[in-house]
């Protein structure tokens, strides 16, 4: 999902809640088989880092520091990733990109990329170079989710085919190279659905431009399990010698406090169970133009964010050696 894939309408009212099975043992597919070689970013021998993108009520710097914040304060804890968007062609390094990453964060970019075709022709080298460059600048290890959910339909026209994305993730990788930005882990990101559907493996660009695998999951248009959403993601990553980053999770506002409350701490269970995932990221979001099933911010829904809060409690989610912040807590 993201920022950019928020569409204008509103859902219908939805369905009653239905009851999938949040109380039976989660499935264990994904097997850690690390150490891993994932690019600068240190992956934890066990447990995983927890992150989130949370919606600034303004986007502006102030309001992005306000948002982060305000979670964190909520949690009384730090998060180790913090997640961001950019477009195509806006810049890396904003004021607050550099103020988390001082304060010992690790900054997760998801970047929106041009047609493919056209940046494999090389149309937009200089900009490539330019970006590859701030990122170098920053000198500190940084997840780079260049043009995640690439499987969407949506984005077919720009995508043209996995063939053609995997030639444009490789030029982009070969650019930030020669312009020494190695301190970018490269994080590969499609959508749950890609994999039920069978099209995601498509857009794989190999493991050898590849440092972390990644999904995006959501229970919202239907109400199903995590387990059952990531199962045919999970038997495909296992395969692979990478860690695992859930990029974007969230269940729906439209399946009322009690489903979610119960959902997340399904979700939990199922992180643990597959340790091969090494880090999990929460979509606090309420999208603009969206009916309630595209609605995922827990602030406000007190059963459901004390279920997610509980995971922020968990000692798997509490790295010893993760980023923390240096800034006091107010």
């Amino acid at each position: 999902m993201g920022v950019a894939a928020c569409t204008p309408g509103k859902d219908p009212a939805p369905e009653p809640t239905p009851s999938p099975d949040l109380n039976g043992p989660p499935p264990a597919i994904a097997v850690d088989a690390g150490p891993y070689d994932a690019g600068p970013i240190r992956v934890p021998s066990t447990g995983a880092y927890l992150g989130a993108w949370v919606k600034p009520a303004v986007i502006s710097q102030p309001g992005r520091r306000e948002a982060i914040d305000g979670l964190e304060n909520r949690l009384g804890r730090d998060l180790d990733i913090v997640h961001t968007y950019r477009k195509w062609d806006e810049k890396f390094g904003s004021e607050t990109d550099l103020e988390f990453i001082d304060e010992g964060a690790t900054l997760m970019l998801s970047w929106a990329s041009g047609d493919t075709r056209s940046i494999t022709s090389g149309e937009h080298d200089e900009l490539i170079q330019a970006q590859a460059r701030r990122i170098a600048t920053v000198k500190r290890p940084v997840l780079l989710r260049f043009r995640w959910e690439m499987d969407r339909p949506n984005l077919r026209p720009s995508m043209w085919s996995g063939e053609d994305y995997v030639a444009a993730w490789r030029h982009v990788r070969r650019i930030f190279d020669a312009q020494g930005a190695r301190n970018a882990s490269w994080v590969w990101c499609p959508t749950s659905e890609g994999f039920e559907s069978g099209e995601a493996p498509a857009f794989y660009p190999g493991d050898d431009v590849v440092d972390w695998t990644c999904v995006d999951v959501y229970a919202g248009e239907d109400f199903r399990s995590l387990g059952d959403l990531l199962d045919p993601f999970l038997r495909w990553a296992a395969q692979r010698p990478k860690p695992i980053l859930i990029g974007e999770y969230g269940v729906a506002a439209a399946w009322g406090s009690a489903a979610r409350a119960a959902w997340l701490r399904d979700a939990t269970r199922l992180f643990k169970a597959n340790p091969q995932i090494k880090g999990v990221c929460y979509f606090e979001s309420n999208p603009d133009g969206n009916g309630p099933r595209k609605q995922f911010r827990l602030t406000g829904d007190q059963p459901a964010f004390d279920a997610f809060a509980e995971l922020t409690r968990d000692p798997w989610f509490n790295q010893p050696a993760a980023p923390r912040r240096t800034k006091p807590r107010g």
